[in-house]
């Protein structure tokens, strides 16, 4: 049975009645999470619970858990992160490190019952790159970026938790932030496939990817990736990548039109889900409408993502903490 096509974000700490009524009908293919929705671990270990219960299966449970200023899980109840940019600058083996960051921060997703993060990312570091992604990133060249982001995939798979690449296909060279307007990246598909999009097809082999919010003259002058039919083809042809593809925040200022607008284009260009954030009631209601249920090619690449989801692999925490500490000394 076809799920809905999209993934939501619940209002509060707790869901509402309409919510779980929304939920059991519209069934989304699974949830996102964002610190208005945490609390503390006991609190979190119900939401995740009852959102599942909603929905009546297992549902992915995603969140923006990158480490930095990217992180919904704060103290007190959970470890705080360097910047990836700065970790990976400071510590002594940059690899080594990534893997024990994503391997805790895994360790505490999976604890109270999410099971994806959005996370890692693939974006080469420029330097126009605005400073909503600079030190979120990992690297400038194509090779520390690639090894960076398979150690941090690697690490969350073993923690049983799913990783979700982004930003597909690059999103390096913006030079204004997408949560408000639209940035345009103005050079030759040439260099575009030499660096942006290198990474990417590098790491194609992963089950679960995020869109850029991006427009690439080159491609398509007039639509973003996210709404592009024309880079939707690029991805999964000249990149390669065939999983399961998810928008970045259908919310954000730099898509035009309505938000279920959005959604629909979105789909239509070739997106398997689309991502709402906010948990607006009436903007929920509406892009459950128009996205309908997922295609049986999204239901596909879902069932190839959700089966890489394990148990965790066994870790001694305090001493994988006293590694990465030593290793940022």
């Amino acid at each position: 049975m076809a799920h809905g096509a999209v993934i939501v974000g619940p209002q509060a700490p707790e869901i509402a009645d309409w919510e779980k009524a929304h939920f059991r009908d519209a069934d989304p293919w699974g949830f996102i999470l964002f610190a208005r929705n945490v609390v503390e671990p006991d609190q979190l270990r119900r939401l995740t619970g009852d959102l599942r219960e909603a929905v009546g299966r297992d549902a992915p449970i995603m969140i923006d858990q990158e480490g930095g200023r990217v992180q919904r899980m704060r103290a007190p109840h959970w470890r705080e992160y360097l910047p990836a940019l700065d970790q990976m600058e400071r510590a002594r083996d940059p690899i080594r490190a990534m893997w024990l960051r994503n391997r805790l921060i895994a360790a505490e997703l999976h604890d109270v019952g999410i099971d994806a993060n959005c996370a890692p990312l693939a974006d080469l570091l420029e330097d126009a790159a605005h400073p909503v992604m600079r030190n979120r990133l990992y690297g400038r060249d194509v090779d520390t970026v690639v090894q960076a982001a398979r150690t941090c995939a690697e690490a969350h798979l073993a923690g049983g938790v799913l990783p979700i690449l982004k930003h597909i296909p690059g999103y390096g060279r913006a030079t204004v932030d997408s949560h408000k307007e639209l940035p345009t990246v103005r050079v030759s598909r040439k260099a575009l496939e030499e660096r942006d999009f290198a990474p990417f097809v590098a790491l194609n082999d992963m089950a679960m990817g995020m869109t850029a919010h991006i427009v690439f003259d080159a491609i398509d002058p007039g639509q973003p990736a996210t709404t592009s039919t024309k880079m939707m083809q690029v991805i999964r042809a000249d990149i390669g990548f065939d999983g399961l593809i998810m928008t970045d925040d259908i919310g954000m200022d730099a898509l035009r039109g309505t938000v279920p607008d959005r959604a629909q284009a979105s789909l239509a260009a070739g997106c398997d889900l689309v991502l709402h954030c906010n948990g607006d009631r009436t903007e929920v209601e509406a892009v459950a409408a128009t996205a309908g249920q997922m295609s049986d090619a999204a239901m596909a690449r879902a069932e190839r993502a959700l089966a890489q989801r394990k148990p965790p692999v066994p870790i001694d925490i305090p001493a994988a903490i006293a590694e990465l500490e030593a290793l940022l000394a």
